[in-house]
């Protein structure tokens, strides 16, 4: 393919375009990088070919090598439904919310929540399919590469953000809806002597503190927000802030849309 078809292409896309045009730049700021980012942006006529490549040269191994990894990746962003539309709520979620965050090529490259949560996407498909051997693989190398684990089974939203996203832990029945935000450290988890549908199920809009634990078949309600280091047992209203272990009731959000906001602080009342 030639460059003058892929910038056409990536006129077709704002996302893809943006991206392009600031890995040219960074190529030209760092040529030591060049090759680096030919191979992992440039050389590629879309975002989702590009995703599939940094993904499984991030995540292939001696038992499964980046080029047949890569087979699996394709597949699965061609095939998940409204894929393409998740990434770029994902990328928007990122440049939106974190401040670290400067241009869009980052979360692609280098933001390992990012790209946990779209290897998740793709071994969430393969679940789905009946693959669950593949699936496996792709969140134990998730897991190993990106410290983040979160169950294969478990469904989430688009334009999520892992900021950090170190120690993450998302167990099978959890669910987490659209435009939520969490911290590193978040543990969606069940309460260690239920089996079945045992995870918490993360509404739309909430923001989840650092190192906050959520555990068991429990609610927490849209644009909620859970403060650092709580852990909750219990459901949580919508719009409304707990903290503590275990955490309690401490205000109102102060916002209508926590996860956005990104503000941590916590409203106690008098």
């Amino acid at each position: 393919m030639n460059v003058q078809s892929g910038v056409q292409i990536a006129a077709l896309d704002p996302v893809w375009e943006q991206i392009r045009g600031e890995t040219e730049r960074m190529a030209m700021q760092e040529p030591v990088m060049a090759g680096m980012l030919h191979a992992s942006v440039l050389n590629h006529p879309s975002l989702e070919q590009s995703l599939s490549y940094v993904l499984a040269h991030k995540l292939g191994n001696v038992d499964l090598p980046a080029m047949l990894l890569r087979q699996v990746f394709d597949e699965g962003l061609a095939s998940v439904k409204d894929a393409a539309s998740a990434v770029r709520a994902d990328i928007g979620a990122v440049t939106d919310r974190d401040p670290a965050c400067h241009y869009a090529v980052q979360p692609l490259l280098f933001f390992k929540g990012f790209q946990a949560l779209q290897t998740h996407r793709i071994a969430h498909w393969l679940w789905n399919e009946g693959r669950t051997t593949m699936a496996l693989f792709l969140q134990s190398r998730s897991s190993e590469v990106f410290g983040v684990d979160i169950n294969p089974a478990a469904r989430i939203g688009c334009g999520v953000f892992m900021d950090h996203a170190t120690g993450v832990v998302i167990g099978e029945t959890a669910v987490v809806e659209n435009d939520v935000s969490m911290l590193h450290g978040v543990n969606l988890g069940g309460t260690g002597k239920e089996r079945g549908d045992r995870h918490p199920k993360i509404r739309r809009g909430v923001l989840l503190g650092a190192g906050c634990k959520i555990l068991g078949n429990i609610e927490v309600g849209a644009y909620a927000k859970v403060a650092a280091g709580s852990v909750v047992l219990q459901p949580v209203r919508a719009g409304c802030t707990v903290a503590g272990v275990p955490a309690r009731y401490v205000g109102e959000c102060g916002s209508e849309h926590p996860a956005r906001d990104m503000d941590q602080r916590i409203p106690f009342e008098k």
